[in-house]
């Protein structure tokens, strides 16, 4: 199958917010070819369908985060009369079901595609954070003879302490 629309650009439309991988509304509805009233009528027709963790609208916070983050309007985000809402992976998914066109079909399998290797990418930095903190767990084993003995060294000597007083020598 040629590349409807190549990963990198789809990739690139993800965002983390509230800490799940997130579509905008006006970004899917753009990759899909239909406006973004169209999208979101058809997801109000459906509403059963999305659920909380599928599909939530952001804040007006989130919102104004998102456009100082992007600093313009023109990506489509901007001049809006109501809260953009976005679409988790599962979210994403069950919009081909209330897209019914061919389009939909192909944009939701590139999407999908594109998520994977997102989780895959995570999953990989996940493995090498792992191995950095086993390392340096080793690492420290390995030489904290070394660090003790150069704590010990940066201790400065107690100075003698000399008696408070007059003291006579002992004549022998």
């Amino acid at each position: 199958m040629k590349a409807l629309i190549p990963v990198e650009m789809i990739e690139k439309k993800i965002l983390m917010i509230r800490g799940e991988k997130v579509m905008l509304d006006s970004d899917l509805a753009e990759l899909y070819g239909v406006p973004t009233r169209r999208l979101n009528e058809q997801v109000r027709r459906n509403i059963s369908r999305f659920p909380d963790d599928f599909m939530f609208q952001l804040t007006s916070e989130e919102t104004e985060n998102l456009r100082s983050q992007f600093a313009t309007s023109s990506s489509g985000h901007g001049g809006r009369r109501y809260l953009p809402y976005v679409f988790t992976e599962q979210g994403v998914a069950m919009l081909s079901s209330v897209l019914n066109s061919e389009r939909a079909i192909e944009v939701n399998i590139h999407i999908m595609r594109a998520f994977v290797k997102l989780r895959e990418m995570v999953a990989s930095h996940k493995d090498l954070a792992k191995r950095f903190d086993d390392l340096e767990k080793k690492y420290d084993a390995q030489f904290k003879v070394v660090f003790d003995a150069i704590r010990q060294l940066m201790i400065p000597p107690e100075p003698k302490k000399r008696k408070i007083g007059f003291w006579r020598e002992k004549d022998e």
